[in-house]
């Protein structure tokens, strides 16, 4: 007697916000490889409502810029948390952290962990948002080799203890740097550590001109522009002014965020979602009144 392999009418392939949002609002189950949690410094717009979710003490900040203060919303990451804990609690995240690989021959899907298969399925429709190790869903016909995002990670050795949150230089090469607390020193510590953002083109990330440590050296560069300094030294010069200590920084990693597609070819049934988080954020309170029998209890 052979194995019955169950049948999803829909399914969701990716774990971006926009793949989350959109599984969370139909109550699709969602299979991917790799959590793609948006940053830390990444926030939603002030004012959203979020219905029911409300529950949850959502956390609120003000960034200092160079031109004062701007009021930011609900950290991007703190709300794919949640709903990826609904989703799992509603049995629609089945395969959550252990999945290693998906793959569809048109007929079949198999997920695969690094030893074994750990479930079969079909679908009849399938939601693909892109997912780095899933393979059959869609063919990639051509690259956009000018839409990478690439985020640096800075750790500051010296001269981390400031109150700028975010800079904006116009550039493509560290187009934004984002100053956070530092996740390496235990408890909510003043020492902040940097994120540069970049958007580069595919052969510049082969480029040293546009590596890590000259990242790491534009950062220091442009915080010396705008005349932030490092520690104090207690001492000055000759002429009475304060010395300090020079920015001390180090790389911490690279993280390249995978480049768009120009063009995509679907296998049957699958269709490929644009990624307007905007609209599904709208659809929000409504979408979580299907999750109110989790929500009371929480």
């Amino acid at each position: 007697m052979g194995v019955h392999i169950r049948t999803y009418e829909n399914i969701v392939i990716g774990s971006c916000l926009e793949a989350v949002l959109y599984a969370f609002e139909k109550r699709y189950p969602i299979f991917f490889t790799e959590p793609s949690r948006p940053p830390e410094f990444s926030y939603l717009p002030e004012g959203i409502d979020f219905g029911l979710l409300d529950v949850f003490e959502w956390p609120s900040k003000s960034l200092t810029t160079l031109n004062g203060k701007n009021n930011v919303g609900v950290p991007r990451n703190i709300l794919w948390e949640r709903l990826i804990y609904l989703l799992s609690l509603d049995g629609n995240s089945p395969l959550s952290g252990l999945c290693h690989s998906i793959r569809y021959d048109g007929d079949r899907v198999v997920c695969s962990n690094e030893y074994s298969k750990i479930m079969e399925f079909n679908f009849m429709n399938c939601h693909y948002f892109g997912d780095p190790n899933s393979s059959g869903f869609a063919t990639h016909l051509e690259l956009d080799h000018n839409k990478i995002l690439c985020y640096d990670y800075i750790a500051f050795n010296s001269g981390g203890k400031h109150e700028i949150d975010y800079l904006h230089t116009g550039d493509d090469f560290v187009s934004e740097i984002w100053f956070y607390s530092s996740n390496r020193i235990d408890g909510n510590t003043p020492i902040k550590d940097a994120c540069a953002v970049s958007k580069l083109k595919q052969q510049q990330l082969i480029d040293f001109d546009y590596s890590e440590t000259m990242a790491r050296f534009k950062v220091i560069d442009e915080m010396k522009k705008i005349g932030m300094k490092g520690n104090f030294a207690y001492d000055y010069t000759t002429a009475g002014n304060p010395k300090h200590h020079s920015f001390r920084t180090t790389s911490i990693r690279r993280e390249i965020h995978s480049q768009q597609f120009k063009s995509i070819n679907p296998a049957d049934g699958v269709y490929i979602k644009d990624k307007n988080w905007k609209t599904m954020l709208e659809n929000l309170p409504s979408s979580a009144l299907g999750y109110d029998r989790f929500l009371r209890k929480l």
